[in-house]
């Protein structure tokens, strides 16, 4: 692989850990679990053939059954489910790959179908616009629970036991989801937390519990193996903030103090030029607020994104839909090569298509066999 003059394609160190390269693979829910939301065997060949990504951050991963709401999606919070995961880790590891999990809870964006007919939790009782993805179709989003003051240690504890559990199954570390409209965002953003405790109000209490898990997740498993991922100007999910640069500027200078192995930041997946206090560039906009390491995500190619490396507005760039359909990815931008189109009717569920037969570039039969095996 040349590395002289593509930035993508450098070693970079991340904690204790050295990436063979700089193309990250972003977390995709593809909705592929088994059974009691556990690994199976086609996500670890799923894995394992992108594997020559700097580094993989897992699919979002549940730390309780609480925290759950969509249909054939891993959770990380049994021993089976644990145990399902090294077939994983150890598939990515045998390629010489790096392996995050992320650590996911959805609050509100769930459906009481997923929690026996009880009601999805949030900061507030704040009903989302738009639907739920169910086994047994879309579905009207439901108005949450809000979450007593009371239960949110318990919640923490949560993402903690996640963490743990998730270096029990040999990842290198965890990305606590702090992004798109799920629990941790909806704590953030003022549109979504109307609390008059000590976890909403101020941009100090509404980045409260954002702090206090990442803080827990840092004692449990070390900074060095803790990532965080926030979208600053993310409407995804039906979320919006009065003034998102500030809480979020905020939130940002305050996560320096845990000495992270990465901040993820999401750019924002609509245009957000008209609206006051969003970032149109979220990258460039907060890169001054922190001071590790910063991936930045959302729309970026091989041009790009040696482009904002070679700026040092981003040390690390990741990638989703291109890495879904190139599992191959670094070597093709390596070669300046031709890349596979990725096909959205088989994101989701199913089986082998559309998730382990998109073609390498260069490959014999021996191969591909080892590689969808």
């Amino acid at each position: 692989m040349d590395k002289t003059n593509n930035p993508l394609l450098k070693n970079y160190k991340l904690g204790d850990i050295t990436l063979s390269n700089r193309v990250i693979m972003a977390p995709m829910t593809r909705s592929r679990a088994g059974d009691g939301n556990v690994a199976t065997e086609l996500m670890a060949a799923y894995y394992r053939q992108r594997a020559s990504a700097g580094l993989i951050i897992s699919e979002g991963t549940q730390i309780s059954k609480q925290g759950v709401g969509y249909p054939w999606t891993p959770g990380i919070h049994s021993d089976e489910q644990v145990e399902s995961w090294k077939k994983v880790t150890d598939a990515v590891h045998e390629e010489d790959g790096k392996i995050f999990a992320q650590i996911w809870h959805v609050g509100r964006i769930s459906h009481p179908y997923f929690h026996n007919g009880d009601l999805p939790v949030a900061p507030s009782s704040v009903k989302p616009e738009g639907q739920a993805f169910t086994p047994e179709g879309m579905k009207d989003f439901v108005e949450p629970r809000a979450l007593e003051t009371d239960e949110i240690p318990g919640v923490i504890t949560d993402y903690v036991d996640a963490a743990k559990n998730a270096i029990r199954a040999g990842f290198d570390g965890v990305e606590i989801h702090g992004a798109n409209g799920y629990l941790i965002d909806q704590f953030i953003q003022d549109g979504t937390n109307k609390r008059t405790d000590r976890y909403g109000g101020s941009k100090k209490n509404r980045a409260r519990f954002a702090l206090e898990v990442t803080e827990a997740v840092t004692d449990a498993i070390g900074s060095n193996r803790t990532g965080i991922r926030l979208s600053p100007s993310g409407e995804f999910n039906d979320m919006y903030d009065s003034n998102p640069k500030e809480i979020f500027t905020y939130l940002i200078e305050e996560l320096n103090q845990f000495d992270l192995a990465y901040l993820h930041l999401v750019e924002p997946l609509s245009d957000v030029s008209d609206k006051p206090n969003y970032a149109s560039r979220v990258a460039e906009c907060y890169r001054p607020a922190f001071k590790g390491n910063l991936i930045a995500c959302g729309g970026y190619d091989r041009e790009s994104g040696m482009a904002i490396l070679q700026k040092g507005t981003a040390d690390l760039i990741a990638y989703a839909r291109l890495f879904l359909a190139n599992p191959d990815l670094p070597e093709r931008f390596a070669a300046d090569a031709e890349l596979n189109k990725p096909e959205p009717d088989t994101f989701y569920g199913g089986d082998k298509e559309g998730y382990i037969d998109y073609p390498f570039m260069n490959e014999d039969e021996k191969d591909k066999e080892k590689a969808i095996a």
